[in-house]
């Protein structure tokens, strides 16, 4: 049943109550598609051109995939600009959990006309799967210094802000009170925080963390300038925290880093509380 003030319980055509994605992947592809469209923002719809309710722009060219497997918990979301483009834009992958929880594996938003800085890809042009098989220095330069976070291919369309309250919304109709994730990098944490996220896992990490970054700890002794991703003051910033953290400043790896968000009850976490805004 759900909580959230002028929210409903979402059901199919028929009236049946839907409490899970595997409920709705066993529907057929034009009601499935009616029902994940509800989590595309209006202004995504806006950048990419698409006409009313539908998922094609005005020239007829369908920009939005929904893959959606009957008998599989999860579904994947991608928009493009155009119909053939390699840039997704908007890319969305949720999943049922065990436990009755949303998981939301990932949320990618890309500004299709920002440039591309390939921190994607090693030096050989080969993908390095979030940097896990190989860095491309070069382009992680760049891109830092153009203020994106690692493993940001472009920058973004500052669209989570409307996203998230759409997920919240679409996860609270299945009856589901609880959104987990695991933040690739410490600025995803960070962001999260904002929205309400707490920890199941990690918290005691990025305490740490911030306590290590302060004056007189190991890693704030670690930004001695010996490379661009340690210079002094990155301290002070989530970019450049996550920038040295990226570049294996910390004594541990960064995994295994679970959060979790109750449906109408945002948590108040902040493991960065000095921190300052970077100037762009």
């Amino acid at each position: 049943m759900a909580t959230l003030p002028y929210n409903s319980q979402l059901s199919d055509t028929a009236g049946h109550p839907l409490s899970s994605l595997l409920a709705i992947n066993r529907l057929d592809e034009s009601e499935k598609e009616r029902i994940y469209s509800r989590l595309l923002p209006q202004r995504l719809r806006d950048v990419l051109g698409l006409t009313g309710g539908s998922l094609c722009n005005s020239a007829g060219e369908r920009l939005v995939t929904i893959i959606a497997p009957q008998g599989l918990p999860l579904v994947r979301i991608e928009a493009r600009s155009k119909p053939v483009d390699s840039i997704v834009v908007f890319f969305l992958e949720l999943s049922d959990t065990q436990f009755h929880q949303m998981e939301l594996s990932f949320c990618i938003i890309r500004d299709p006309a920002a440039p591309r800085y390939a921190v994607d890809v090693d030096e050989k042009g080969d993908n390095n799967w979030f940097a896990s098989h190989g860095r491309n220095i070069p382009e992680e330069l760049r891109a830092m210094r153009a203020g994106l976070f690692p493993n940001q291919t472009h920058h973004g369309l500052q669209l989570f802000v409307t996203f998230f309250p759409l997920l919240e919304r679409f996860t609270d109709s299945l009856g589901i009170q609880m959104i987990v994730a695991e933040p690739l990098t410490y600025d995803n944490a960070i962001r999260y925080e904002k929205y309400g996220f707490d920890y199941l896992r990690g918290k005691r990490l990025m305490r740490e963390i911030d306590r290590e970054f302060q004056p007189g700890g190991r890693y704030f002794s670690r930004l001695d300038g010996s490379n661009p991703f340690r210079m002094p003051g990155m301290d002070r910033t989530v970019i450049g925290r996550s920038w040295a953290i990226h570049d294996g400043i910390m004594d541990e790896p960064w995994d295994e880093i679970q959060i979790y968000r109750m449906i109408g009850a945002p948590a108040a976490i902040n493991t960065f509380p000095g921190r300052e805004e970077a100037q762009r």
